[in-house]
């Protein structure tokens, strides 16, 4: 049975030295996934390996825009780095605390270069994927309400969809990210945004899934209050 893993061969954008990264082979199969959309595999965990890390210079991003740096991010990072001897080492399998590693390393480098608000999202929202699978509950809490914060900014100045998420869907998840670090007003006002919108019923699973996690958002408003 060949192995889930294998290694590449890439270039670092910013100095320009060869390392290997480790890609998944095949499709990973998901066998549930969380309100949030984390998502849960059979074998192995996809998300571990989404982050590139430079073995010579310790840049990090994730490997769908690891080569798009503008030259003035170039710069900025080669200044940042210059005269440090990183060294790392992040290829072949990884364990949980080396996942956790690679998204801080890449939030790092995202943050030094003014990346979109809708990237660091993203990286802090599976960072908190990481941290709950290894139930470090203060840690996900902490990386979620970023990954909220980082939506919000995003719906507000990017253009939409953001990825693979519509208005709706990114609408959602600042409610339902929200509800999960227990700001529960804030959440029932975006998820109400969702269940309400026209445009939303046309995405069943996303509206379905906000009126349930209002329900949710409520009845803790509601618990608190009493």
């Amino acid at each position: 049975m060949a192995e889930p893993t294998y290694s590449v061969e890439r270039q670092c954008p910013v100095c320009q030295k060869l390392f290997n990264v480790t890609r998944l082979r095949g499709r990973q199969v998901m066998v549930k996934q969380d309100t949030d959309f984390c998502a849960y595999f059979q074998d192995v965990k996809p998300y571990y390996y989404t982050i590139w890390v430079c073995s010579s210079c310790g840049y990090a991003a994730e490997d769908t825009c690891f080569d798009n740096l503008s030259s003035a991010a170039k710069d900025k990072i080669a200044e940042f780095l210059a005269g440090r001897d990183v060294k790392v080492n992040f290829e072949g399998e990884r364990t949980r605390a080396q996942a956790i590693a690679t998204y801080k390393l890449a939030i790092f480098f995202a943050d030094l270069i003014s990346a979109p608000a809708s990237r660091l999202a993203e990286l802090y929202l599976k960072l908190s994927w990481v941290y709950r699978e290894g139930e470090e509950h203060e840690e996900e809490k902490t990386a979620l309400a970023k990954a909220c914060e980082y939506y919000e900014q995003a719906l507000m100045r990017e253009r939409l969809p953001i990825g693979t998420l519509s208005e709706a869907a990114v609408t959602y998840l600042i409610g339902e990210l929200a509800r999960r670090i227990g700001q529960n007003e804030k959440a029932l006002s975006y998820l109400a945004k969702v269940v309400g919108s026209p445009v939303a019923k046309l995405e069943p699973r996303v509206t379905n899934l906000a009126r349930d996690a209002w329900h949710e958002a409520r009845a803790a408003r509601d618990q608190a209050d009493s």
